[in-house]
């Protein structure tokens, strides 16, 4: 069990060493020495979990897929604007993840994967978006593919400005306000005034946060 937990320990060290070398410097041009630097591992270590810097790029996409927590909400709506808090919120904590969120983004030689960030993003949505179809939450008439890449593409616009202006200090007030512009033309008459546009607030010790 040591050895296995020694294994994991180092893995994520490579991981959060590559994140921050890649979030920092792009794939292309970051090195797998820099990552060894940070990282204080050997090189047989490293290769002993990850045989190429390729290897370390994929393992750090699919961080994206598992910031995709489904937060707990009876109204869909809710669901997912509580959705895109919570992963702004781990964007301003977790290297791993802004590495990801940059691999995904810009255009470089790694190749692309089979599922790409945006597309676990927008299937994670649509359903959502279908569910609040089915309870009635949303407008009749919606092409919820077509709602489901708008809320991808008006959250990954928000979030690299505001990487760019304030380093995602200001993510959350941006999101409350592409959710204030959006909804209107998205959910049924009646229900703007029972959403929260806002970070749900933290949960007190043994408490739950209410739909």
């Amino acid at each position: 069990m040591a050895k296995q937990e020694r294994g994991t320990r180092s893995r994520r060290a490579i991981l959060e060493a590559a994140a921050e070398v890649f979030d920092l410097r792009g794939f292309d041009a970051a090195s797998t020495n820099e990552i060894l630097a940070r990282s204080g591992l050997t090189r047989g270590a490293l290769y002993h979990h990850f045989p190429s810097k390729e290897a370390i790029a994929m393992a750090l996409l699919e961080a994206h897929g598992e910031a995709l927590v489904v937060p707990d909400r009876s109204t869909r709506i809710q669901t997912i604007i509580d959705l895109t808090f919570a992963f702004a919120g781990q964007l301003q904590r977790d290297p791993v993840l802004r590495a990801s969120v940059r691999l995904a983004v810009e255009k470089t030689s790694l190749p692309r994967p089979v599922h790409t960030p945006y597309e676990q993003s927008s299937a994670a949505i649509l359903e959502l978006l279908e569910q609040a179809g089915k309870q009635g939450e949303i407008l009749p008439g919606l092409d919820l593919n077509e709602v489901s890449a708008v809320i991808v593409g008006a959250f990954t616009g928000m979030q690299v400005m505001s990487q760019v202006y304030t380093d995602r200090e200001d993510l959350p007030e941006r999101l409350t306000a592409m959710w204030r512009l959006l909804l209107p033309g998205l959910v049924a008459p009646g229900m703007i005034g029972h959403l929260r546009v806002t970070p749900p607030p933290a949960p007190e010790a043994g408490a739950t946060i209410a739909p």
